[in-house]
Order: structure tokens, then sequence, then C-alpha cells
């Protein structure tokens, strides 16, 4: 949670912006959980809290006085409107406030001291957060609303349930609005049937909760949740698991899961089904934060094995993955394989001249125009030092070469910079092509690297900034 983007309405140069959206977002959300009434002023689901922590937790610049002001004001204005609660308004909406900036702080305080991406802490400190502000919230706002006449019995019941409420639907509710955002559609993955299986098991697994009944039953969709939670992303598991734990309160309250069948609901009953629902739905959370902590350290470690991290071009094993990936066999049946490999002309000048700092920097702007004018034509890759390697397919032996000669005069008439230097430099190629045939790709491009290296020192023999290839033994075409 610690480098969330802020809400998308929201920027700390817009202050009149930002309180109005507040007082919007507040009046909309308050408005919805109205219109779920479950007992008395007591709701079914009330997201107003939920989602107003989430907004000041992605945007941190928020949590000032002026703003909890502006939320607070935009409850009374509506009870005030709506209602005939008089001064009982201003501490439940003041309890409101509690939950809000309780969740928000912790959440805030948390996310400063650990790494975004141990989001499986941030889990657990978003329960203990939701616990906290639920307990302090609805302390106040049981109070609020019996006042000091009433008795022990009625505090306790109108306390449960506001408790359970609060902690269930900040539970259910904040891991996806941490984590929502637009989706990139072109980056989309392909739509394949299997996709939709664990949400198949997760909808039939709820259905047999309905069958079946209990308080076991509450349990039934953990496993398909966990199957989620393995093969969806991290934000798509919190929502379904928050449309789940949603779907189960609202079949116990209208007793279509009936969790004891010997008595009729109560408020302690939807006590403890909110909070059992509310401590499940941290279980699949916590198994795909692993789940995606592995992929992104699989990630990691594949791109620390596939690219140079100084120039950002492919090292040989990358390379090598790139080549069965990019170019297939299949794809060349009448193509040629051009291999070249290209060194940096007098490079140890450059490194004994300006120091290796300076040399570093020339290999990044090296390796960047390579890519440049290679495009999508060829792999670039790194061999080590200043030596590179393009890999290309062409449908001659000629084309390969002119884009060798392209590469050549580039880097002969590029101004390469550093501090107040400006360096130019030229480029030895050795350029070798094949059909391949019998050859493996691999075998191919491993036979084409060796021959390569030997126009490559023709290339320097005979006064480097040249291409040699085997169709012409000397190509000198110095600038």
């Amino acid at each position: 949670m610690a480098n969330l983007a802020k809400f998308m309405f929201c920027s700390p140069e817009k202050r009149l912006a930002n309180a109005v959206s507040i007082f919007v977002i507040t009046t909309l959300f308050y408005f919805f959980g109205a219109s779920l009434r479950l007992i008395d002023e007591l709701s079914l689901f009330w997201p107003l809290n939920a989602v107003l922590a989430a907004v000041f937790v992605r945007s941190p610049f928020l949590n000032r006085p002026i703003y909890y002001f502006v939320c607070y004001s935009a409850m009374i204005v509506y009870d005030a409107f709506t209602t005939h609660w008089g001064w009982q308004s201003a501490i439940i909406n003041l309890s409101n406030m509690v939950f809000i900036i309780v969740v928000a702080r912790l959440l805030l305080r948390y996310s400063r001291t650990q790494d975004e991406s141990n989001w499986a802490l941030n889990a657990f400190n978003l329960f203990y957060a939701c616990l906290i502000g639920a307990i302090l919230s609805s302390l106040l706002g049981s109070m609020g609303s019996t006042g000091p006449s009433s008795d022990y019995r009625q505090f306790i019941s109108l306390f449960s349930d506001w408790f359970s409420e609060q902690f269930s639907t900040g539970v259910l509710m904040m891991p996806f609005l941490l984590m929502a955002k637009w989706p990139q559609w072109s980056k989309l993955p392909a739509f394949h049937l299997s996709k939709i299986y664990p949400l198949v098991a997760v909808v039939v697994s709820v259905m047999a909760s309905v069958v079946i009944g209990g308080a076991g039953s509450l349990a039934f969709p953990l496993p398909a949740l966990i199957w989620c939670a393995i093969r969806y992303p991290l934000p798509i598991t919190a929502l379904i698991t928050f449309l789940t734990g949603g779907t189960e309160i609202i079949l116990v309250a209208n007793s279509i899961v009936v969790i004891h069948h010997n008595v009729p609901l109560v408020v302690t009953e939807m006590f403890s089904a909110r909070l059992g629902i509310a401590t499940m739905a941290i279980c699949p959370l916590i198994v795909s934060v692993s789940v995606d902590a592995i992929n992104r350290l699989i990630q990691q470690t594949s791109l620390r094995a596939d690219y140079d991290y100084l120039t950002g071009v492919y090292s040989r094993s990358g390379l090598y993955e790139a080549l069965k990936i990019n170019m297939p066999t299949k794809h060349l049946p009448n193509q040629k394989l051009c291999v070249m490999l290209l060194d940096i002309d007098y490079f140890k000048r450059i490194n004994d001249s300006y120091g290796h700092e300076c040399g570093d920097v020339v290999l990044a702007a090296f390796a960047e125009q390579l890519r440049k004018v290679v495009g999508d034509e060829g792999l670039v890759a790194r061999l080590g030092g200043e030596e590179f390697v393009v890999a290309c397919s062409t449908c001659t032996e000629e084309k390969g070469l002119a884009i060798a000669e392209k590469i050549r005069q580039t880097i002969e008439l590029t101004a390469f910079r550093y501090q107040q230097q400006t360096l130019f430099i030229t480029v030895s190629i050795g350029l070798a092509t094949v059909t391949p045939e019998k050859q493996t790709l691999l075998d191919a491009f491993n036979s084409l690297l060796a021959e390569a290296d030997k126009y490559l020192y023709l290339s320097k023999r005979n006064g480097r900034n040249q291409t040699s290839t085997a169709s012409y033994k000397e190509l000198a075409l110095n600038s």
C-alpha cells in the first residue's frame, strides 16, 4: 500500500475540487448505505466508512482536518434532510468518522514502514486496523444511539451488530478498494474457458451452502476462493472475495442460509456470521498475496538473468530464450538467419581517459542507438564488455549487410556525451548468415556466432570501423 495511486478526482493542488469530491462521495454512499436498513437505524451494509477510509489511504494528502470536517458535514446535512435523529445524528456520524480516521491513519502508518511488495503483512495490518476502528466506532455509536438511560442488554445487542457490520464490511471491501485500478485492455491475456473454472467453483460452493445450510456452510466457498487466489491477479481475487462474502451475509440475513435451525435469526447470529465470513476472507487474500509475491520474484529473477543490467538489452541467456520465442524455425523456411557481432573500437581508451563511469554511459547510449536502428528487424544482446550481438532473419545476405552498415554509419555519426565531454566512437562488425535447414535455430546461431567472430577479427585487423562478411572478405566503408 506504500505507493498506491491517488484517488483519481483528487490532487494536492486542487483543494476546492477535493472538498467537493469528498462531499459528493460521502453523500452518495451515505444514501446507498441508508437504503440497506436492517434493524432500526442499523444497516446490513454500511459501505461509506470503508470507501472513505480507502480514499484517504490512497490519497494521503487528504488526511487534513478540513477534509475530515467536509465528510462529517456531508453526513450531518444528509441526516438533517432525511431523518429525525436530532442530537443522536451528531454522535452516530462522529462514530463513522472515528472508523474512517482510525483505519486510514493506521494503514498509512503501516505503509511507511513496509514495502508495497510485502502485502501479506499489510493484509494482516488491514485486519487489525479494521478491528480497532470497528471497536472504537461501535462503542461511540452504541452509546450515542442508546443514550444514558439504556440497559446493558440493549447496549450489548447494538454494539455487537454495529461492530460486526463495520468490521466485516471493512475487511471485505477495503482490499479491493485499495488495489482497484483501470484495466489495461491492450495487455489483457487471451480468454480461455479454463480461466472461469475457479469462478464457477465459487458460485457452485455458495449454492451448496444454501442447499446444505448450517454454520459450516459459510466455509464452503473457501477452497474455491483459494483457487481464485492462485489463478487470478490480486485485485480480481479481492473483488471476488468481497462479492462472495457480501452474498453470504445477505443470504444469512434473509434466512436463505440457516446457520442455526432451532432459533430464528437474531443479532448474535449475524454477529457470528459476519465475523466468520470476514475472518475467512483474509485467507484467500493472503494466498493471493503470496502467489503475487512469488510471481514478481520470478519476473525479477528472469529479468536479471535475461537482460543486461547496464544497457537493458538481452543477455546471452536472454537472447537464447528470445530466439526460441520470436524466431521459431518454422517461420524461416526461405529466410536466412543473420548474426552480427559488434565490438566498439578502442573502448579501453575511453575507460582509461575518462573513467569507467564514462564507459558505462557510452555503453548504455550505444545499446540504445543499436536498438533504435535494429528496431523490430532483429534482437540485440550484450555478450560482455563492449561486445554486442544482433540476430535477425533476412531474405538475403545483402539485406543483413545493409542493416550492419546502417548500424556502423549511425554509430560513427552519433555524438556521445558525458558531463562536459563529447565523444565519437566507431564500431567493427563481423557478419555471418545461413539458411537453417536440418540445424536447430540455436545450433545455427551458435555456429554463426563463431563464424561472425572470425569476420569481426578481420574487421579489426584491417583498420576497424568496417563490416566483414563471407561474401566480402574486406568491406571498408570508412566515412
